[in-house]
């Protein structure tokens, strides 16, 4: 079971939110609306996914990294690992 299981309906219903942003900002394109008006909404979404990888970075976190850490040896130093290269690369993003 993943950490996010309990909540996979609510990250599910945040994705077709940020899916429906996308599909929006291609109608704006299409439309050709205003630049700023579409960088706006290109920020409001990109801060959706920040949003988005918060939580699951939090859930991973607290069930995965801790279970392993609980059971330690090679994958708990596996587990810190990969959550220190997944914050670096959000972090960067």
């Amino acid at each position: 079971m993943r950490g996010y299981s309990g909540d996979k309906d609510a990250y599910l219903k945040r994705l077709r939110r940020i899916e429906g942003q996308i599909r929006g900002l291609q109608r704006m394109i299409e439309d050709d609306e205003y630049c700023i008006d579409i960088l706006t909404q290109v920020s409001a979404a990109t801060k959706a996914l920040q949003s988005l990888s918060l939580g699951l970075l939090d859930e991973h976190l607290k069930h995965c990294v801790a279970e392993a850490v609980a059971e330690g040896g090679e994958t708990a130093d596996e587990k810190v690992r990969e959550a220190s290269e997944a914050i670096a690369r959000l972090v960067r993003s």
